[in-house]
């Protein structure tokens, strides 16, 4: 395929990005499905009860090399990949466009401030899913587009398939991914020739060999993530279909890309769309199309299912705001594209848009990360501007425990190091809870974290509770349950005595945040069910 040379402002958007990026990863407290997915790294296997495993390599990357577990070390992979990421999408543009194109749609990606947090900060199956998305964009490009007026199948058709396997690894979303390349090759006559052609038979054999680690795995544990994603999800909570959802969906992704982003995103999408898709329906020849239309509609196919099947979604179900997003990554290069007309017209307004966007995104990001770390609009608090405006206990920002604090207290605190010693394992109420104990105590003791709970999720494939019987546990919660006087109760009958320990307090500029709250069972009795 070649190497191509970056220039030198696509160079420097890299690295200034990175570094911002580095700064923003090593300040920010870890979210409990990030500690959860750090339990992955250290309970490797071929696939896991909620995602692929390659999140688990994304995630232990970091803490492999160092022998170091906090919340920087477990980021690093995701911040290699989605530099990659960002040069993948910019060789894209570059070869279906021009470098003006290039340039000003690395510079929108790398602005985006949720796809810099989810796809480059945060460690989540999002980054090597995006990864491999656009690595086969890419791929695709040079395969359909190589620069002549007649097309004939090569080598990179097999790997293509490679490339969507590996982004089904990361998340399964990247089977819309490859779907939609389906979709562009039956829409034009001469790319149909992909379906005969001996490379495709490779590249679904790669693309099979790819999904092996998934079905093998869930052959052995029941089908457990098919039947949460697909029947669980959905089939077991039937709602009728709302339109408010819908329109929750793209409110809640054009703010979460930022409005002068996000909304230019959403409406670069319907733009396209609305010139090339009744194109299909017109009756009128394929065959005189402009290779320009083609490239637009390669985009759109990889972009145009995921995002219509997500609002579908939204529609009668909850939907998360990143599930939506990877159909935004590539139609940012068709904003890439009319930015650059755009600038034709006036390089100066175009400028103050990127300009003034970037700085008041790089300013909102630094106001959250500080009231993350230091509690700024706290109340009270050491660091508080003008006393506050949020009481700790109402702050939803507490969805990122400090677990440096949870662990040093277990250092430093006899009794719950006793505690802790005399444990041979740990258990929680609650899934999201376990990542986080998991992160701070699993390196001082390496002993097994479960949950007793209904929604196991993946530690009901981890722990065996058969084999904790007559074992010790260490109980552990938060204080927004601990008012449950049920919580605790129901765990008695498990245990031949189980008591208070400890409880320690999460502080954030001088005031606690949340407290964890510390119990040992002592002697499992049964296992729970």
């Amino acid at each position: 395929m070649g190497i191509v040379k970056i220039d030198r402002t696509a160079g420097l958007v890299l690295l200034w990005g990175l570094l911002f990026r580095l700064f923003v990863a090593f300040w920010l407290y870890p979210g409990y499905d990030e500690a959860y997915y750090y339990i992955y790294s250290h309970e490797l296997a071929w696939s896991y009860f909620d995602h692929p495993f390659l999140v688990a390599l994304s995630t232990g990357l970091g803490t492999w090399i160092t022998g170091m577990v906090n919340q920087f070390t477990i980021r690093w992979g995701v911040l290699l990949l989605y530099t990659g990421s960002l040069w993948l999408l910019y060789l894209t543009a570059l070869k279906l466009f021009d470098l003006k194109t290039a340039r000003l749609t690395l510079l929108i990606a790398s602005l985006n401030p949720v796809f810099a947090i989810v796809f480059g900060i945060l460690t989540l199956p999002d980054a090597p899913l995006i990864f491999f998305w656009s690595a086969t964009v890419y791929v695709a490009a040079l395969e359909f587009f190589p620069g002549t007026d007649t097309y004939r199948p090569t080598y990179r058709v097999s790997l293509i398939g490679l490339c969507v396997g590996l982004a089904v690894l990361g998340k399964y979303h990247g089977f819309i991914l490859g779907l939609g390349l389906v979709l562009f090759c039956l829409s034009i006559p001469r790319y149909r020739a992909v379906f005969t052609s001996p490379w495709m038979g490779l590249s679904a054999t790669l693309f099979l060999l790819c999904l092996f680690p998934i079905v093998y795995w869930n052959n052995q544990h029941d089908w457990i993530s098919f039947r949460f994603h697909l029947d669980d999800r959905f089939k077991s909570k039937p709602r009728s279909f709302n339109i408010l959802g819908v329109l929750a969906a793209f409110g809640i992704s054009a703010a979460a890309m930022f409005p002068t982003i996000g909304l230019p995103l959403w409406w670069v999408g319907f733009q396209r769309s609305r010139e090339q898709i009744p194109t299909f329906f017109s009756g009128k020849s394929l065959a005189d199309r402009t290779q320009l239309f083609d490239k637009r509609w390669l985009l759109l196919c990889v972009s145009l299912p995921l995002i219509l099947f997500m609002l579908y979604v939204s529609g009668s179900h909850y939907l998360a705001p990143s599930w939506i997003l990877p159909g935004f990554w590539s139609l940012t290069i068709l904003l890439g594209e009319k930015a650059a007309r755009w600038q034709e017209v006036s390089r100066v307004k175009v400028r103050r848009w990127l300009k003034y966007s970037g700085i008041t995104i790089v300013t909102l990001l630094m106001i959250t990360l500080a009231h993350l770390n230091l509690g700024i609009f706290q109340k009270p608090g050491q660091y508080s501007i003008l006393g506050g405006v949020i009481s700790p206990r109402q702050d939803p920002s507490n969805e990122v425990v400090d677990i440096e604090q949870l662990k040093r207290a277990f250092q430093d605190n006899p009794v719950l190091a006793t505690a802790l010693n005399n444990s041979q394992f740990m258990f929680t109420h609650l899934y999201l809870l376990g990542g986080w104990i998991d992160m701070a105590l699993h390196p001082l003791k390496p002993i097994p974290v479960t949950c007793f709970c209904n929604d196991k999720r993946g530690f009901a494939v981890w722990v065996d509770h058969k084999e904790l019987v007559g074992k010790n546990g260490l109980f552990m919660t938060i204080e927004n349950y601990i008012g449950d006087k049920n919580l605790t109760q129901r765990y008695k009958e498990y245990f031949q005595s189980f008591q208070y320990v400890a409880t320690v307090p999460i502080k954030r500029g001088g005031t606690t945040l949340t407290n964890f709250y510390v119990y040992q069972g002592t002697n499992l009795l049964k296992p729970y069910p």
